[in-house]
């Protein structure tokens, strides 16, 4: 290994050293005093209960568990967005299980918990996956209640959606474990089957304090809407559970007896691990984000065999369009190559740009893969599309609207993995968020903005230097560096993949070394949603 390899392998190693800590501090929800508080109760943590759901020899992986990272300061912040999200399996079967957190303000809702269930709502209906909510909330909290309670994409929607998917025949479990009131109590009713745990289970459209303010009526929470009330007197749940193992218990049991799903028939053969050493990439991963580094040496960490066979290899050469097969599924590959690379007419392409004929190539590999329905892998690190007169005269513009059409209409499940630059239309002709991904995930080394930080500040810097010195301010060589450094920094706290995943433009940010499983088990729960509709890319300028 050369001195550069060890460089980049300490700096990357110490990005996902600061990833694992972000984790073990998310991971303690609300606090260890708050967790101490919760035990006290009899009750367990959101996390304790989804262990103790899912299989414990199986992967399972957390989807936004940065949400409302550094959001909600005034009030005290909202860890992983007071809910846990997590897809596993239970009892072999493959699901997606939402978890309160109440040691999060009460397992209340801020906006970022709707966005973080409707999330976790949207991946169990594209896929057609079993989801199983484990209720222990307090409800909307209040003094946001403007910004959660009644847009499209609000609170509302979760009950929406519950009613959708059981149109769909999408199993949903609900287990009340906690506090469900006012709203909220909807959604264990609207699940398919409801449980509620003894003595610490409630569900009520409103409490105690309430129903006397209304109604004048004096009752305890116990009889207005506890355990004995809703299993012997309204019916309203369908089984009583004595405690937390209990009832999760009960839902495995629930699981077990399910039936087998029509699967969509994606290709998969026995699984086998990379020849090349996946922890490579931690030292072929350049420091700096504008250094070069072959793609291909990335793919070959990823796929089995580090065999992949590539489509169209000299021609539109800063993508990579490729089959191969990752944990034995047949996936398609569509990656920057962030290597200078020469063309046959002897002309210099930048790695991570998009030309032509890249564009082109782009475009016909996906069409391809939908032809003969394989998964689609987007491998991220771009910075943008060609500009200047030679591409903008050879249609630049038109090509490039190719590539979004193709990805845009793709059938077949869209996989995102942002290994280094996601910048301005780069972003979305390579499967952003807004082209729905069906997971999208970040590495530690990650950016995604409009621009690179650097770039954006120097626009920035032009456009704050001229207001002031329209005021009459003179602007010292000093006074500029000051000015960049201060728009540079605050730019790159938002180009950052945990300011990205804080807002769940990202599913999460990810060890290198588990995008195998990602991707596996993404498709896996693909598979449980055959494909409706064939491939139509529409009117295109061609």
């Amino acid at each position: 290994m050369d001195l550069n390899f060890n460089k980049n392998e300490d700096h990357n190693k110490l990005l996902l050293s600061e990833l694992k800590k972000r984790l073990a501090k998310v991971k303690l929800g609300g606090g260890e005093k708050r967790i101490t508080k919760h035990h006290a109760k009899g009750k367990m943590t959101a996390r304790e209960r989804i262990d103790f759901l899912l299989d414990s020899k199986k992967p399972s992986i957390e989807v936004g568990a940065f949400a409302g990272e550094g959001m909600y300061k005034e009030h005290g912040g909202c860890p992983s967005g007071g809910v846990v999200v997590k897809i596993g399996y239970v009892k072999g079967k493959q699901c997606i299980v939402v978890a309160n957190d109440a040691t999060v303000k009460a397992g209340a809702w801020f906006p970022i918990t709707g966005k973080k269930n409707l999330r976790a709502q949207e991946i169990a209906i594209e896929n057609r996956l079993p989801i199983i909510y484990l209720v222990d909330s307090a409800g909307v909290f209040l003094p946001m209640q403007d910004e959660i309670f009644p847009d499209k994409e609000h609170f509302g929607r979760i009950f929406r959606n519950n009613a959708v998917m059981s149109s769909m025949g999408i199993t949903q479990i609900a287990a009340v474990m906690g506090s469900c009131v006012a709203g909220g109590a909807y959604l264990p009713i609207m699940s398919d089957e409801a449980l509620i745990v003894d003595k610490t289970g409630s569900i009520f459209l409103a409490g105690s304090y309430l129903v006397k303010a209304a109604i004048g009526e004096s009752i305890d929470n116990e009889t207005l809407g506890g355990a004995t009330t809703h299993c012997e007197i309204s019916g309203v749940t369908d089984y009583k559970a004595k405690d937390d193992k209990d009832a999760l218990s009960t839902i495995q049991r629930l699981m077990d007896k399910i039936g087998d799903y029509d699967k969509a028939g994606f290709n998969r053969v026995a699984s086998k691990k990379p020849n090349a050493n996946p922890d490579d990439v931690f030292g072929i991963l350049p420091r700096s984000r504008a250094d070069q580094y072959d793609m291909r040496e990335i793919i070959s960490r990823l796929v089995d065999n580090s065999e992949f066979d590539e489509y169209k290899k000299g021609y539109g050469q800063t993508i990579i369009t490729a089959y191969a097969r990752i944990d034995g599924w047949a996936v398609g590959i569509v990656a920057n190559q962030r290597k200078l690379v020469k063309t046959k007419k002897g002309e210099m392409q930048f790695g991570g740009v998009i030309y032509n004929d890249s564009a082109d190539k782009a475009t016909r590999f996906i069409a391809n893969c939908n032809q003969k329905k394989i998964p689609l892998v987007f491998l991220q690190d771009v910075t943008g599309f060609m500009v200047g007169s030679k591409s903008e005269h050879g249609g630049i513009i038109k090509d490039g609207a190719k590539m979004v059409n193709a990805v845009s209409n793709s059938v077949v499940p869209k996989f995102t993995i942002v290994i280094g630059n996601s910048y301005g239309a780069g972003n979305y002709a390579m499967c952003g968020k807004a082209y729905d991904p069906r997971l999208i995930v970040a590495w530690p080394s990650a950016e995604l903005a409009v621009m690179s930080g650097n770039s954006a500040a120097k626009v920035l810097l032009q456009i704050e230097k001229a207001s002031l010195e329209k005021q009459g301010e003179k602007i010292t060589p000093e006074k500029e560096k000051e000015l960049f450094d201060k728009i540079k920094n605050r730019y790159d706290d938002q180009v950052s993949p945990y300011y990205a995943a804080a807002r769940i433009w990202t599913d999460a940010v990810i060890n290198p070394l588990d995008t195998r499983t990602w991707i596996s088990m993404g498709i896996e729960a693909a598979d449980h949603a055959p494909i409706e509709k064939p491939f139509n890319m529409g009117v295109l300028q061609v």
